[in-house]
């Protein structure tokens, strides 16, 4: 952005800002303390000190015009200015001036009976006053200027406002409003803000405050969407949520909706483009893709990757410029509303035109009639038959003229009523087959539908089966664990008393004996487990009688 497109969106905004100090004056003589504290801090903004002592020499005069001070402050404040500044760095300028200028001309702004707006939300709202109002020349003196905002540019901020606050808005309403005030000047803007569509005492004041930041970061930031995205990341390929702010020139994410730590800023110019990838069923995935790299985000539904998709491509589209996109937005409305003007009053011109040349013809022709009237009248003696005749003839010819105009006019009318109807019948046939599409598409819809649930059911009925039989298994497997735990216990306890008995048996029957003692109500583990103790004594009996 060069300077001088820096210095004329700067003037814009300042000139209406100081317009609106100026007019707190009793006349348009700019106020001398005012001025100079102004101009000292918007030097001190630009490093700039002791301009405001350039003021008492710059005319002989004790006071300054508006115009003066726009043009000192042109040449000796703004042309220190860079030749070169970029759109973040000269909207950090506008900022800086503004707050300056609010500082000093807060107090009478703020002046109202019953306030409802924080003086910080005024504030904002004061800026995108200043941002959208047009500066015109006071009807009742052209040496004074004033500050007036459009019905249709205070619309835009009102139903923005009502949107942000979940109200209705109603256009009717707003148009009869606009119409009845006019133009807009600040206090008439802030306070049908604050009586109309915040008066309401359900609404909580932080809602006003979130409401009034909402169309803030709209008008003045350039903020064209903002919310959560998930990214991608370079070293670790895995998916992180982010709070993405997108801006014309920028998309940047922060860890939280606060944005106090920002964690990258990605640049958009209209060399970029977007667009969607394949996602994994759970995050709706899209690709940025930039000159340097391609990035990849991606949302929680369709419906949010939709939009995103849309507002990327017009940040990218919109981010080629030397202004701000609501600037540039701003302009384009205001040229649309000037050739509405200058259509209209050419359309106003022409309507006067011919009437002006309606009015002469019909003076003419009055004035033709009366010289017929008095040449008649004069030759009403000697040639009163010859005229009958003449008259006669005429309305007979003029009547066939007529005539066959009507025919002619009658045969046109009825080949433009039998293309209309073709074209109608046309249409109708055209409209019968896309319904008729329409009908097969949903049938087959339907059909498809009542397959996959027909599937879905036997799913169901298949996994309820499947945890019907794990239960069955699960208690079978409880069941043998117990019995094997039972019988290691019994297995645990014979074995003890087999060792016990071990020296005092001497033979096979000795062993038999103490088996015998055993109970005989276990199972077949118990029963196999019995027989190979048995099998042991014996052996152990043979050692000894060996």
């Amino acid at each position: 952005m060069s300077a001088k497109d820096v210095t004329d969106d700067l003037e814009f905004v300042c000139t209406n800002i100081l317009i609106l100090i100026i007019r707190t004056s009793s006349n348009h003589k700019s106020p001398a303390w005012g001025i100079q504290v102004l101009t000292a801090n918007l030097g001190t903004l630009l490093d700039l000190y002791g301009v405001e002592k350039g003021l008492d020499h710059f005319r002989s005069t004790q006071e300054l015009t508006f115009d003066e001070f726009r043009y000192y402050l042109q040449h000796e404040v703004f042309s220190s200015l860079p030749k070169t500044l970029t759109l973040p760095i000269s909207r950090e300028f506008e900022k800086k001036i503004s707050e300056v200028c609010w500082f000093v001309c807060r107090k009478n702004l703020l002046t109202r009976e019953k306030p409802i707006f924080a003086d910080n939300s005024v504030f904002k709202l004061f800026r995108i006053f200043c941002l959208l109002a047009d500066l015109v020349q006071d009807a009742d003196d052209s040496n004074r200027y004033i500050v007036v905002l459009q019905p249709s540019e205070a619309g835009l901020v009102a139903e923005q406002l009502v949107h942000c606050l979940g109200l209705r808005w109603d256009a009717g309403d707003w148009e009869a409003l606009g119409s009845s005030i006019g133009h807009f000047k600040w206090a008439a803007f802030l306070a049908v803000l604050e009586a109309k569509y915040c008066c309401d005492q359900q609404l909580h004041s932080k809602a006003l405050v979130e409401a009034v930041d909402e169309i803030y970061d709209v008008f003045i930031e350039d903020i064209i969407k903002k919310g959560y995205l998930f990214k991608r990341g370079y070293l670790l390929p895995t998916m992180r949520e982010y709070w993405c702010v997108l801006q014309p020139c920028a998309l940047t994410y922060y860890k939280s909706s606060s944005q106090k730590e920002q964690c990258g800023r990605i640049a958009i110019d209209e060399y970029c483009s977007v667009e969607a990838a394949v996602g994994d069923g759970k995050i709706q995935k899209f690709q940025l893709i930039t000159p340097e790299r391609t990035f990849e985000f991606g949302t929680q539904d369709h419906k949010s990757r939709l939009q995103w998709v849309s507002a990327l491509r017009q940040a990218a589209a919109v981010s080629g410029g030397a202004e701000g996109f609501q600037r540039r937005a701003r302009a384009g409305r205001r040229g649309a509303g000037a050739r509405r003007e200058q259509e209209v009053r050419e359309t106003r011109a022409r309507l006067q035109h011919e009437v002006r040349a309606r009015l002469a013809a019909e003076a003419q022709a009055q004035e033709l009639v009366e010289l017929a009237q008095k040449d008649n009248k004069k030759l009403e003696e000697l040639k009163h038959a010859q005229v009958e005749l003449e008259k006669l003839l005429q309305e007979e010819t003029q009547a066939k003229r007529d005539e066959e105009i009507v025919r002619a006019l009658q045969a046109r009318v009825l080949a433009e009523e039998w293309e209309r109807r073709e074209e109608l019948e046309r249409l109708q046939e055209e409209q019968n087959r896309m319904l008729e599409e329409e009908r097969l598409k949903r049938k087959q819809f339907e059909m498809l539908q009542a397959e996959k649930e027909a599937q879905y059911r036997e799913a169901e009925r298949r996994l309820k089966e499947l945890e019907d039989e794990k239960q069955k298994l699960d208690e079978e497997l409880r069941a043998a664990q117990e019995k094997i735990q039972k019988t290691e216990l019994n297995a645990n306890a014979i074995h003890v008393q087999l060792r016990d008995l071990n020296p005092v048996l001497r033979n096979g029957e000795r062993a038999r004996r103490a088996i015998s003692f055993v109970p005989t109500t276990k199972s077949s583990s118990d029963t196999l487990i019995d027989v190979r103790a048995i099998r042991h004594l014996k052996v152990l009996d043979n050692n000894d009688n060996m």
